[in-house]
């Protein structure tokens, strides 16, 4: 059994010759699409997707994933825009022969009722999971600060909503669940039979983002456990690092690492995938072609 390693490219640099270059120099033939140059994944024009592919194609890079921002806008939001988002990802979907699209589950801020905020949130999730079945592309809902599917209890939440339901999917951060207060390790175990694909993300319970394997996400037992389990879905390197464009486009929590900073985007993505192989390495995992 292997694992496919992807990552978010768009840490290293915003221009897509950059991205390339750094997953070239990463040894990673694999990537998960959100920003490239001046658009983010969910609003790239077409014609720009085609060279996109071809450019990608030529360096022998596979797309993983479409990272998209759906589902990172507030419940009181128009929702016809994540539709519209979804839409325009279904028309890239045979550009990259990728069909598989990120997803978060909305805001709160005006603070309603939690029951109230589940309700509208797992709506909108059901009306995007059928439109996607229309469209013939596969869900990832990941944990992420300040969305309604930030806990344990909520990621359960939307599992039971969705159970049995094959083109709705999980993602499982590490960071993003050290930074909601709670064990990563303790969700694993309650998640790992719900869990699809995996972020390579770190942080300490300071807030500060390190390599995977280096924090307080419990990284090197889970993916042991993991690979101990025959779990079997892809692996994205998010470094989160130092907070360059792409990632603080994302509205991060945490803060980029001080001690690296003088790396820079690129120096830092180069310095978390060698830290990601060598911890992958170190416990017996073998990586797809």
């Amino acid at each position: 059994m292997s694992w496919i390693l992807s990552a978010l490219s768009d840490e290293a640099g915003a221009a897509p010759q950059e991205q390339v270059r750094a997953l070239r120099e990463a040894g990673i033939r694999y990537v998960d699409l959100r920003s490239i140059g001046e658009h983010n994944i969910a609003s790239l024009p077409v014609d720009q997707a085609r060279e996109l592919q071809q450019m990608l194609q030529d360096a022998g890079v596979r797309v993983q994933m479409f990272a998209s921002p759906i589902g990172k806008i507030d419940i009181s939001e128009d929702f016809q825009a994540d539709l519209d988002r979804l839409n325009h990802l279904g028309e890239l979907a045979s550009v990259f022969n990728c069909h598989s699209i990120r997803i978060f589950s909305y805001f709160n801020r005006a603070g309603r009722d939690k029951g109230q905020w589940q309700s509208q949130a797992i709506d909108r999730l059901t009306q995007l999971a059928d439109r996607a079945d229309r469209l013939g592309l596969t869900l990832y809902h990941e944990n992420e600060r300040h969305i309604f599917g930030e806990t344990l209890a909520r990621v359960q939440a939307i599992a039971e909503a969705f159970h049995g339901r094959d083109t709705f999917k999980f993602i499982f951060d590490f960071d993003n669940y050290v930074q909601a207060g709670e064990d990563p390790w303790d969700n694993w175990l309650a998640l790992r039979d719900r869990t699809d694909a995996i972020h390579l993300k770190d942080s300490t319970r300071q807030g500060v983002h390190v390599p995977a394997g280096q924090g307080d996400g419990r990284v090197r037992e889970i993916l042991s456990d993991a690979l101990k389990r025959n779990w079997r879905g892809p692996l994205t390197l998010e470094p989160h690092l130092v907070h360059s464009a792409a990632v603080v486009a994302t509205g991060p929590s945490g803060s980029g690492n001080e001690q690296l900073k003088d790396l820079g985007p690129y120096g830092c993505f180069q310095l978390a995938a060698r830290e990601v192989h060598k911890l992958l390495r170190d416990i017996g995992a073998e990586l797809a072609d």
